[in-house]
């Protein structure tokens, strides 16, 4: 798939750190016009400081108005790639609205805005995109201490269906990826206990979390050409944890 993506042009949200940047820097490697959006204004320097080509957008995506006008102003794309995300943990009983509130903006409202603006712009210039967003195993079996992330990621898989009974007429499609525990730098700091990891692998079928470059494999799988006729999928990355 060298230079596959050439003359495309993709966004990335969270594109910075963790499975994003993992997925800017593919579709760098294989041609496309990637742009990185993300509020981390020290890690969008460090990247472009690292891939001088690479172009960068700094918006709190909390910020509705605000986070429209940058990404209507990125121009047009081929593709996006919903990779902002939070992860806060309170127990069903303790679950503060601040704490569900944050979850449901950032994971799953943010989701909403950008789409809206890239679709549009797709469908304006006849273009046959694809969306992909970022879900969770947890969006499909239930967690200690997950409500409201759990509730923001099964709005997500909704959201994604919906998306891609209405945009499917325009040819454009949209997924969502459904990983395990992925192994990125604060995936490492999460799961160091041994013994919480080992409880969490003993019902993955294949006995280990997933590495970053495999949910990017399949980010960039589906935002591909050879994945044109899956709409509306969401993917589980999870080595069979949903399966028992």
């Amino acid at each position: 798939m060298d230079k596959y993506f050439e003359e495309k042009r993709i966004l990335v949200t969270g594109g910075c750190s963790g499975i994003g940047r993992g997925v800017v820097l593919e579709l760098w490697r294989l041609g496309a016009n990637v742009v990185a959006l993300s509020h981390q204004a020290d890690n969008l320097y460090k990247l472009k400081s690292e891939y001088p080509s690479i172009e960068t957008a700094c918006v709190d995506v909390r910020d509705w108005d605000r986070t429209r006008q940058v990404v209507d102003s990125l121009g047009v794309f081929h593709g996006l790639v919903n990779c902002a995300g939070v992860g806060l943990m309170e127990p069903f009983l303790e679950c503060k609205p601040t704490t569900f509130d944050a979850s449901i903006s950032i994971n799953t409202k943010a989701i909403l805005n950008i789409s809206q603006v890239v679709a549009k712009k797709m469908i304006d210039n006849k273009i046959k995109g694809s969306i992909v967003s970022i879900s969770s195993q947890a969006s499909k079996a239930g967690f200690h201490d997950h409500v409201a992330y759990s509730a923001s990621k099964g709005a997500v898989d909704a959201m994604t269906r919906v998306m891609a009974v209405e945009l499917g007429p325009h040819g454009i499609r949209a997924n969502a990826v459904n990983p395990t525990v992925v192994l990125t730098e604060l995936g490492r700091e999460v799961w160091a206990d041994q013994t919480k990891a080992k409880q969490m692998m003993s019902k993955i079928l294949l006995g280990r979390f997933s590495e970053v470059h495999e949910v990017v494999n399949a980010i960039i799988f589906l935002l591909s050409d050879k994945a044109n006729m899956i709409n509306g999928v969401e993917l589980p990355i999870d080595g069979g944890f949903l399966a028992t």
